[in-house]
């Protein structure tokens, strides 16, 4: 028990004043006391025995000098900081790519208020996260690498089962090792499945469908079992004419030394030519455009009885409503394996390939009318349906009057830069011939790729961008389905795409596997349905999501993942 004792003086104010002053002198006395006693009492204590107590964290933080509460941060998580992912004219809406948004989190959006007409000079980077593109086996990371590597589990061209003379083939192309996305078809399609390869553009689709029906033909020299049949073992059907003739440069580059006839057909050549094509001995694989093939059906200038393999390149497209009906009729004529077991012996039947960096609706029904759903299995990249992480992309809000002169100070700008490759993408060809003669008048050289244009006419102006006779190319949507643009460095959006789709594959004519560069995507964003579609790409990139309305909607009877890249 420790009893305190304290003499106060007497003080010499009034009583009532005095009062005062002698209560908060006793109750400073006692609380001198009571400190000093506590004092002497804790070091006759030992150590040991006293209770620890700490004070969280948080709590300190809420407590701050002369007990003033400190706001706490809320909001988004940041993890590691890194670089910037999101750099604006506003350094207050700049998102670091380390950054982490939480569920319910309000995501703060650049292009929010850019309907407004006071938004126009407002503008935001998506910077790339990646040094190369996703689809080559080294951005798993060194270690990783190493360790396959010491495992021996790195895939090759050989490791596939592929015949030595492709093999060959390759090395003079300069390719040495599969994408991860042609290991895992190469490997499905070498055991005989149907399959359906989702992937982002510039993965190497052409290839891992390209080598393993060339392995077939090779290995099996089949023989028709018709002797007046005229018609190929394998078919590729493509889009676009652009896209026809570069798969069969591909392809007759691999097979220059494998005796294979490789032939296209395309639209807009004749009849005559088409019929002449045809009939030049037996062709191992034939690539064509469905419009002209369907034309030949019907005049029984080619059959598909003895076809082996079934190929649908850029299936988005070929699935579209322009295409569909063709598409429907030249499937009718073929007869796809439903097993593994169909695809061997005399009355074999395909195997099918469907292909495409995009997969809207609509595929799976059609795809149930020729073959059992059950037996396609489906190869998905990570990628899929998600902006490129290893390609810049710019975005710049522009009034409809302001949008010319700030594209040619744009391309003034770049043109400074010498034999880069750009590409110019417009919504019509109207505007294609219209930004042409601005071009002129400027002097600037440039050609022009659109599709009203005559078709020997087309045929060599994208070849002679690709040899870089010419820097500028104008263009619709023709050239942003499959071409393969290794030389382009810069994509300009002058009217900005109709849907989501149509970006993902505008923005993949750059930054593809085998280029220099990485590449560069510059949008004009004008009218307010054009803002829609940027906020949602935006959205998308800080939330590290995919795009909304992309997921694919074929059958769950599709769903036999064979890799998840």
């Amino acid at each position: 028990m420790l009893a305190l004792r304290c003499t106060v003086p007497p003080h010499p104010r009034s009583p009532a004043v005095g009062l005062w002053g002698q209560l908060r002198g006793r109750m400073r006395m006692v609380s001198s006391a009571v400190s000093s006693s506590s004092t002497s009492i804790s070091t006759a204590v030992d150590d040991d025995q006293l209770p620890v107590i700490r004070v969280p964290q948080r709590l300190k933080l809420k407590r701050g000098a002369g007990n003033q509460a400190v706001a706490v941060p809320v909001g988004p998580r940041l993890a590691k900081p890194g670089r910037l992912l999101i750099v604006g004219k506003r350094p207050q809406l700049n998102q670091h790519s380390g950054r982490i948004f939480g569920k319910f989190d309000q995501v703060p959006l650049v292009s929010k208020g850019w309907k407004h007409r006071k938004a126009a000079g407002d503008f935001f980077t998506i910077n790339n996260t990646r040094t190369q593109p996703p689809a080559l086996p080294g951005e798993q990371g060194e270690e990783e690498e190493e360790r396959q590597k010491s495992s021996g589990k790195v895939p090759s061209f050989s490791s596939l089962g592929l015949c030595i003379e492709l093999q060959d083939a390759l090395d003079k192309m300069g390719i040495s090792r599969p994408t991860t996305v042609q290991s895992q078809a190469i490997a499905a399609l070498m055991r005989r499945k149907n399959i359906l390869c989702a992937a982002e553009t510039g993965s190497g689709k052409t290839l891992s469908y390209l080598l393993p029906l060339m392995h077939t033909l090779i290995s099996e020299r089949l023989v028709p079992t018709d002797a007046n049949w005229t018609g190929p073992h394998g078919l590729v059907l493509v889009p676009s004419r652009e896209l026809a003739d570069q798969v069969c440069q591909v392809a007759q580059s691999l097979a220059s030394n494998l005796n294979l006839n490789v032939q296209t057909v395309g639209g807009g050549r004749g009849l005559g030519n088409v019929k002449l094509t045809l009939s030049r001995g037996q062709i191992d694989l034939l690539i064509s455009t469905p419009g002209i093939l369907w034309k030949a059906l019907k005049r029984d200038f080619i059959s598909l009885r003895e076809l082996t393999y079934l190929v649908l390149d850029e299936a988005d497209t070929l699935f579209d409503a322009s295409f569909v009906e063709l598409l429907e009729g030249i499937l009718n004529h073929s007869q796809i394996a439903s097993n593994v077991s169909e695809t061997h012996g005399v009355e074999r039947k395909a195997q099918l390939v469907v292909t495409g960096a995009t997969f809207p609706g609509g595929v799976g029904e059609l795809l149930s009318k020729i073959t059992d759903l059950g037996s396609i299995t489906t190869i998905k990249s990570k990628g899929l349906h998600y902006l490129m992480p290893h390609v810049k992309q710019k975005f710049t809000k522009v009034k409809r009057t302001d949008k010319l002169s700030e594209f040619l100070q744009v391309l003034k700008q770049l043109a400074k830069r010498p034999e880069v490759g750009i590409l110019v993408f417009c919504n019509n060809a109207a505007t294609v011939n219209w930004l042409g003669y601005i071009l002129e008048d400027h002097r600037i050289k440039h050609f022009r790729l659109q599709g009203n244009m005559e078709a020997e006419k087309r045929s060599s102006i994208f070849d002679t961008f690709q040899r870089g006779l010419v820097d500028v190319l104008l263009c619709t949507d023709i050239a942003s389905r499959g071409l393969d643009t290794q030389r382009v460095e810069i994509v300009i959006n002058y009217d900005f795409p109709p849907t989501l789709c149509d970006y993902i594959h505008r923005a993949g004519r750059v930054g593809r596997v085998g280029g220099k560069v990485l590449g560069t995507v510059i949008s004009f964003v004008t009218h307010p349905w054009d803002v829609e579609l940027v906020q949602k790409i935006e959205a998308s990139a800080r939330q590290k999501l995919m795009l909304p309305g992309m997921e694919s909607k074929i059958s769950e009877a599709t769903s036999k993942i064979i890799a998840e890249l």
